[in-house]
């Protein structure tokens, strides 16, 4: 067998990858919560397994921002005060510290707010719409990253502030069922992001020499002197149906060859032409060597093919709860 090609290797944690949109607390409707199996390609072998992305409550409005030299006027920092940065929801009685790895300039310390046995993992932030920078993305995925060590994790979209305690604790009140369900569903689980990407060009050349037609159609454009619009036009219909075929092809095949470690796959957009495959895994974490292994004899194979993987990470791609909190 061939080895593996060093970009199929293991990449470990990104560098900077954005959670799901951002989203912060307010008071508003009563609870909500929807778990789903999926649909279109999605491949999902555990029963009842929740997927999509987890969507949290809308932003609290900050006051208006009155800069000075760049910072926030004294005033208004005073009005807009302090609230609870929710990172993570957890299955965990006692009271929990981190350590100062929450978000802010100095690390924030990082802790539990609980509700019988659940806990929100938070620190304290400004009560006002957190840019998704660098430093900021890295912060909250550090400590979901730190945390699921430890716990299983429904992670919370980039940017949830709360206003008070009191307000997170009525959230994982109202919605503790919602949440016990899935902290069940995800028990000992984690995710791999998994990309595929091929050289165009050479699969462009493939189907040129593979279909008839298309070889055709090519010898003809390239002796012809005179106007070959009609020409081209088939040409580039029969060549992205053979390339979306054969992309299709590899996907599916790759998906089969995965299956047995897996718990569940989704299927995400493919980024620009040269990735044929998007794909996020749900892995038990006893299968994560074997998931592992499997990714490597994969790349061996399919040399043509780029793979780029990462993880664990938590399940941001299976996990959908729908969250509004009730005014207490």
């Amino acid at each position: 067998m061939r080895k593996p090609p060093a970009s199929a290797r293991r990449s470990g944690r990104r560098a900077f990858a954005a959670p799901p949109p951002r989203a912060a607390a307010r008071r508003a409707g009563a609870p909500k919560a929807k778990t789903s199996k999926g649909n279109g390609r999605t491949n999902n072998s555990a029963a009842g397994a929740p997927v999509a992305r987890a969507h949290p409550p809308k932003a609290t409005r900050p006051a208006e921002r009155v800069l000075q030299n760049g910072k926030a006027a004294p005033e208004v920092s005073a009005r807009m005060g302090r609230g609870k940065y929710v990172y993570c929801i957890i299955d965990s009685p006692d009271p929990l510290r981190f350590g100062p790895i929450g978000i802010g300039a100095e690390p924030s310390e990082v802790y539990s707010v609980h509700y019988k046995n659940l806990a929100a993992v938070v620190s304290e932030a400004p009560l006002e719409v957190l840019d998704s920078t660098r430093e900021n993305v890295l912060a909250h995925e550090r400590v979901n990253e730190s945390v699921m060590r430890e716990h299983t994790v429904i992670p919370m979209s980039f940017g949830t502030i709360f206003k008070t305690r009191e307000d997170i604790v009525e959230l994982l009140r109202s919605a503790a069922e919602a949440f016990g369900d899935v902290l069940n569903k995800m028990q000992n689980k984690l995710e791999f992001g998994l990309k595929v990407l091929w050289d165009r060009d050479q699969a462009i050349r493939e189907v040129e020499g593979e279909d008839e037609d298309i070889g055709r159609l090519k010898k003809e454009i390239s002796g012809q002197k005179g106007p070959t619009y009609f020409a081209r036009m088939q040409y580039g219909r029969l060549v992205d149906a053979a390339l979306q075929a054969r992309s299709e092809r590899y996907v599916a095949d790759i998906l089969e060859l995965l299956r047995d470690v897996s718990v569940a796959s989704r299927i995400n957009k493919p980024i620009g032409e040269k990735m044929i495959m998007n794909a996020a895994f749900l892995i038990s974490r006893d299968q994560e060597a074997a998931f592992d292994a499997k990714v490597k004899s994969i790349a061996g194979k399919l040399d043509k093919l780029t793979f780029k993987y990462t993880g664990p990470w938590p399940p941001y791609n299976f996990v959908n709860i729908r969250l509004k909190l009730e005014r207490a």
